[in-house]
């Protein structure tokens, strides 16, 4: 079981939830490896992006995803952000 909240572990449950557990076990590998070149480039420590770092980049990306599917529902939708 993966422990945390870390990047990798969001990584870890998007990917699984999408293409499968062994895609997700092969990301998060590739994750590793591209931050353990970079560790080693540029002399610096690991910064992990958070959890939230998928949920802050596509937050407009799904907003705009879900109000289009809820148009082609039949609905009207107006989009504001929350008080």
């Amino acid at each position: 079981s993966i422990r945390g909240e870390g990047y990798l572990r969001a990584l870890f449950l998007r990917v699984r939830a999408r293409q499968g557990k062994k895609k997700a076990i092969g990301a998060v590998a590739a994750a590793i490896l591209t931050a353990v070149h970079g560790i080693l480039r540029d002399h610096e420590p690991y910064r992990d992006l958070g959890a939230e770092h998928f949920n802050r980049n596509d937050r407009q990306r799904t907003a705009s995803r879900l109000a289009r599917r809820i148009r082609s529902l039949g609905y009207e939708v107006e989009m504001r952000p929350a008080a």
